[in-house]
């Protein structure tokens, strides 16, 4: 398979280069038995990574990019178009309008204002200062489960912010939040529709009957869980999280965590297009060949790869946003990897569960008597379990929400757990052979 996807791509670089055949010939120096003998040297040296790629890769957030993906990133790179201005990435920017659109409508946005990033930091930075400009003496608001880097982004513009307890399941408290309302001047709340470390929902519905009251803003970071939008075998609750997300100002989703897409590549969209005037600015040097609207005209980053929207609109057109589609599909045999692990992690006297995957994460422990105990011995099970190929994750849970599932002593600051991203379709059909490793691996971490 690899041999024909290499021979298409030959043959989709000869006719990519055909249109500049008018040209005046000319040839490039380079020697290509060095570039051939370094190659090499790289393909060697990248072996001393995890295997990404196998679905007994099942621990930090990682999914590989699709091959169309891939292929169609490496045939845009022999152009290198750079998507901040149409005069320099003519064909790549209108990829990305239509590609940012597709995403838009999985929202249920027809309209709207919106543009790749360079992942999902720069997007919620995009979000969170369009916010601050809105409600320039106004605090953001954020889950003390959401990623970390919206206090950090915060920082950097010099904007309050102020962290909201989690409840015992690892999303916003909507008791502390309201608390948080009345007695502070919020202008703006992260909803996280897909915690990175425990995979939650917050409760958005409940969040959007608050700022009826209130008159906030609402951000959707869903930088990881926005693509289960199309899936059908969610539970009811955060289905209804999914179906009113439409309904926030402003969401962040990442194409290269679920999207199948090359690192780095975000995503941030507006639902009120008048937003950007908050970027307008001037660059004779740059917007002068077209009066369309050239894409750094509504980013603050500039110099940005074209290959990213060529990549994302080659994997939409494969793999279109539909439910019921096979992207969809493929999304829900993850769900269903995880549900399948989660339940015989549950059915396990060595184990304890703290709660039931939203999406694809499953966060569990082994037993013990104390949280510096339990906490060793999920180490313990980690590094055997990777001598056997299964690659996990650990998770530290803060007593707040550990200590509230099971009675402990508690001799450390939190309790680290063993934690998997089951990201990948195969997941579904690798579950049994994962579960086999995991039982042998608790055996050897109990047993030794």
């Amino acid at each position: 398979m690899e041999k024909l996807l290499v021979s298409h791509f030959q043959e989709a670089v000869s006719r990519m280069l055909s249109g500049f055949d008018h040209l005046p010939a000319f040839t490039p120096e380079y020697d290509a038995d060095r570039i051939s003998h370094i190659l090499f040297e790289v393909a060697e040296k990248m072996k001393e990574n995890y295997p990404f790629h196998h679905p007994l890769y099942a621990g930090q957030m990682l999914k590989p990019p699709h091959p169309v993906a891939l292929l169609s990133y490496a045939l845009a790179m022999f152009i290198n178009p750079n998507n901040h201005a149409i005069d320099a990435g003519i064909a790549s920017s209108k990829m990305e309008k239509e590609a940012v659109s597709a995403i838009a409508a999985m929202f249920g946005w027809a309209g709207g204002l919106g543009h790749l990033t360079g992942g999902g930091t720069i997007a919620n930075l995009e979000a969170l200062w369009v916010s601050g400009k809105i409600h320039p003496d106004k605090l953001i608001v954020a889950s003390e489960q959401a990623h970390f880097t919206h206090k950090r982004i915060c920082e950097v513009l010099k904007t309050g912010f102020e962290s909201v307890p989690a409840d015992m399941n690892g999303a916003m408290d909507i008791g502390y939040l309201e608390n948080i309302l009345k007695t502070s001047h919020v202008g703006t709340v992260v909803v996280t529709l897909g915690t990175t470390g425990c995979g939650k929902i917050d409760p958005l519905p409940e969040i959007i009957e608050l700022q009826k009251a209130y008159k906030f803003r609402i951000h959707v970071d869903a930088a990881y869980g926005g693509y289960f939008k199309l899936v059908s075998n969610l539970s009811e609750k955060n289905s209804l999280a999914f179906d009113n997300i439409g309904k926030a100002d402003s969401i962040v989703v990442d194409p290269h965590k679920h999207g199948l897409q090359p690192y780095g590549c975000g995503c941030i969209l507006f639902k009120d297009s008048g937003v950007g005037k908050y970027y307008k600015h001037e660059s004779p040097y740059t917007y002068f060949t077209s009066n369309e609207l050239h894409l750094g005209e509504i980013s603050l980053e500039c110099s940005r790869a074209g290959a990213s929207s060529v990549a994302l609109w080659a994997t939409q057109q494969y793999l279109p946003l539909i439910k019921g589609g096979e992207f969809a599909k493929n999304l829900e045999k993850s769900r269903k990897a995880a549900m399948t692990i989660f339940s015989w992690i549950e059915s396990r006297d060595e184990f304890i569960t703290f709660f039931e995957p939203d999406l694809d994460i499953i966060v569990f422990s082994l037993k013990g008597s104390s949280s510096k105990e339990i906490s060793d011995l999920n180490r313990k099970m980690f590094d055997i379990c990777a001598k056997s190929d299964l690659h996990l994750a650990l998770l530290t849970l803060p007593r707040a929400i550990a200590g509230k599932h099971h009675d402990l002593e508690w001799n450390s600051d939190g309790l680290t757990c063993l934690r998997s991203c089951l990201m990948k379709p195969e997941h579904e059909d690798w579950a049994e052979r994962i579960i086999t490793l995991l039982q042998k691996s608790v055996s050897a971490t109990v047993n030794p």
